[in-house]
C-alpha cells in the first residue's frame, strides 16, 4: 500500500514537472473543441435571425404588392378612411360619363384654382352618378379609387410633380345610356318610385331612376334638409335600398314552384268566381272579377289572385322557401352599391291565411327592384343570372384604356327549360292579359304585372311591372315600382311602354 502511494506521487510529480511539457500538438485539443462548438451556436443563430429576417422582409412585400394590387382600392373607397380626400391634393378628381361619352359628373376649376364638381344632367342620374362631398354615393363612391388616380403619361406624371401642379384623374367610363335614362325618368313623372333597364345576358346596368331626386350641384345646401326628410327618404335609392310588397310579379316564384312539384303542372285547372276562402280566409280577385274556368297559363296571365292562393295550398312549403332562398331572398345580391336584402317567410307550420297571402306575393314578403330585375333576367337568360354592373371601363384622361370590364356569370337560378316555360307564361300576360298594353308593337315584350297592396286602406297599392323585350332574343330587362300608384297594368304597364319605345325608336 506505502510502495503503491510512492509510485502515484512519483508519477505526479514528473507529469507536473516543467521538465516535461504536454507535447504541443496535444495540448489545444480540448479548448480548441470548445471554442468551435461555440462558434457554431453564434452561427446558427445568426442563419436563424437572417431567416427571420428574411421571411418578415418577404411577408411585408407581400402584403405591399396585395395591399396595391388588391386592398388599396377598397381603402381608399372605404368611408371609413380619414385620409380619403388628402389624395385629391395631388389629383384633379376624373370625371364620370356615360357609355355614349356623355359627362354626368365633372371637376371644374377656376382662374383661382378652386375646384367644383359638376352634375350636369342634375337630378336625372342623381341616385346612381351620386355626390362626392358630404361623403360619396352612387359611383362616385363605387369608382372613388379611380377617380382619384392618374394614369396619364408618366413623364408628364413626372413634370407635374416638379412643378407643383396636379395631375388629371382617371375617367370612368359607365355602363349608363343617357337617352334611356332620361326616358326612365321622365317615364316616371311626378310618380315616387323606381326603375331599373339592365342587359339580360351581360348584367350591364343601362339607367337607374329613383324618386324623390334631388340636385347634386346643390347637395351643400341642401344637405340638412335631406338629412330631416325621414318621410320622403330623398337620398335612399329605392331602386336597390327599397323594398317593396311585390304583389302579383311574385307568381312567377309561386308558378315555377309549382311547375318543380308537378311535372303534370298543363294539367291545373280552377274555376275562378272572384274570390277564394279556405277555413275562413277569404282572398279576393282584382276588382273581384270572376275569370271563370282556367288553366295555370291563363291564372297567370290573368294573375288571378283566387287561383294562386289555391296554388299556395298545394304547394311543399319547404321546398318553395328552398326555392326562394336559392333565389337569393334573405341572402346578399351580387351587387357593389348598398343595397337592401329581400326577405321572404313562410314557415312549415304557417296558417292557411299566410299561405294563400304569400303564394300571391304579400303576406311578409318584401323586395327590391333591382332583385326582381335580377329574377327577370335569369328568366330571359335561358336561366342564367349575370352579375350586375355599372363600370364598363377605365380611361386615363386622354382616353388611353387603364382596364377593361367585362361580363360575368352569377349563378343558374333555374333550367333552361323552366326560363323558356316562365318565357312563354310572361308573353302570355302581354298577349292576353293584364300586359295587353305591350302587345302589338314593333317590338315583343313578355312581362308580369302587379299591384302590391301596403295598408290596410282598400285600393291603396304599388304599381309594378317586370318583363323584357324581343322575347326571341331578348335585348333589355325594365323593372318598375310606382309607389302608391294602384295597379300594374294602369300605370306600370305605359310606363315600360315608354322606356322601351325610347330603346327601340
Amino acid at each position: 500500500m506505502v510502495a503503491l502511494i510512492g509510485k502515484n506521487k512519483k508519477g505526479i510529480k514528473k507529469q507536473n514537472s516543467s521538465k516535461n511539457p504536454i507535447p504541443p500538438a496535444a495540448q489545444p485539443k480540448q479548448d480548441r473543441s470548445g471554442t468551435n462548438g461555440k462558434q457554431k451556436d453564434r452561427n446558427r443563430e445568426l442563419v436563424l435571425v437572417t431567416y427571420i429576417f428574411t421571411g418578415l422582409f418577404l411577408m411585408l412585400m407581400g402584403y405591399f404588392i396585395y395591399f396595391n394590387w388588391f386592398q388599396s382600392s377598397d381603402v381608399i373607397n372605404s368611408p371609413y378612411n380619414a385620409r380619403q380626400d388628402t389624395f385629391s391634393d395631388r389629383i384633379v378628381r376624373g370625371s364620370i360619363l356615360s357609355d355614349d361619352g356623355d359627362v354626368l359628373a365633372e371637376t371644374l376649376t377656376d382662374s383661382d384654382g378652386k375646384e367644383t364638381r359638376n352634375y350636369p344632367y342634375g337630378e336625372i342620374f342623381s341616385h346612381i352618378a351620386g355626390y362626392s362631398t358630404k361623403g360619396k354615393s352612387g359611383i362616385e363612391s363605387l369608382a372613388n379609387f379611380s377617380l382619384l388616380r392618374s394614369n396619364s403619361f408618366i413623364l408628364e406624371r413626372i413634370a407635374n410633380e416638379i412643378k407643383g401642379e396636379k395631375n388629371i384623374g382617371d375617367n370612368v367610363v359607365t355602363t349608363l345610356d343617357t337617352e334611356l335614362q332620361q326616358a326612365a325618368w321622365n317615364a316616371l313623372g311626378g310618380y315616387d318610385g323606381a326603375v331599373i333597364v339592365m342587359e339580360p345576358d351581360t348584367g350591364k346596368i343601362l339607367a337607374m331612376v329613383s324618386k324623390p331626386d334631388f340636385d347634386p350641384n346643390r347637395i351643400n345646401e341642401l344637405w340638412d334638409t335631406l338629412q330631416t326628410d325621414e318621410d320622403g327618404s330623398v337620398l335612399l335609392n329605392r331602386a336597390t335600398q327599397g323594398l317593396y310588397p311585390p304583389g302579383s310579379i311574385y307568381k312567377i316564384l309561386t308558378t315555377l314552384e309549382y311547375i318543380r312539384e308537378n311535372p303534370d303542372y298543363e294539367a291545373y285547372s280552377f274555376d275562378c268566381s272572384g274570390s277564394l276562402t279556405v277555413e275562413g280566409s277569404r282572398i279576393n280577385c282584382y276588382h273581384n272579377k270572376a275569370h271563370g274556368l282556367e288553366d295555370l297559363t291563363a291564372a297567370f296571365s290573368n294573375s288571378c289572385n283566387s287561383a294562386y292562393a289555391d296554388l299556395g295550398l298545394l304547394l311543399d312549403k319547404k321546398m318553395f322557401v328552398k326555392l326562394c332562398n336559392s333565389f337569393l331572398f334573405n341572402d346578399t345580391l351580387p351587387y357593389e352599391l348598398p343595397f337592401s336584402k329581400s326577405s321572404f317567410v313562410l314557415s312549415a307550420d304557417a296558417s292557411v291565411e299566410e299561405t294563400m297571402q304569400t303564394a300571391i306575393g304579400q303576406g311578409e314578403t318584401l323586395v327590391s327592384p333591382l332583385h326582381m330585375a335580377l329574377i327577370t333576367s335569369a328568366v330571359a337568360n335561358d336561366g342564367i343570372l349575370m352579375k350586375p354592373f355599372l363600370i364598363d371601363r377605365i380611361e386615363n384622361y386622354a382616353g388611353d384604356l387603364v382596364k377593361q370590364y367585362a361580363p360575368a356569370k352569377e349563378k343558374q337560378l333555374m333550367t333552361p327549360e323552366e326560363a323558356g316555360i316562365m318565357t312563354g307564361m310572361m308573353q302570355s300576360v302581354v298577349t292576353s292579359g293584364t300586359g295587353i298594353k305591350l302587345n302589338g308593337l314593333s317590338y315583343t315584350v313578355a312581362g308580369k304585372t302587379g299591384s302590391a297592396e301596403y295598408s290596410n286602406e282598400k285600393g291603396e297599392s304599388h304599381a309594378w311591372f317586370v318583363g323584357f323585350s324581343s322575347v326571341e332574343n331578348p335585348e333589355i330587362v325594365v323593372s318598375i315600382i310606382v309607389e302608391g300608384a294602384g295597379a300594374g297594368s294602369e300605370y306600370a304597364v305605359p310606363i315600360a311602354r315608354k322606356i322601351l319605345d325610347a330603346y327601340y325608336n
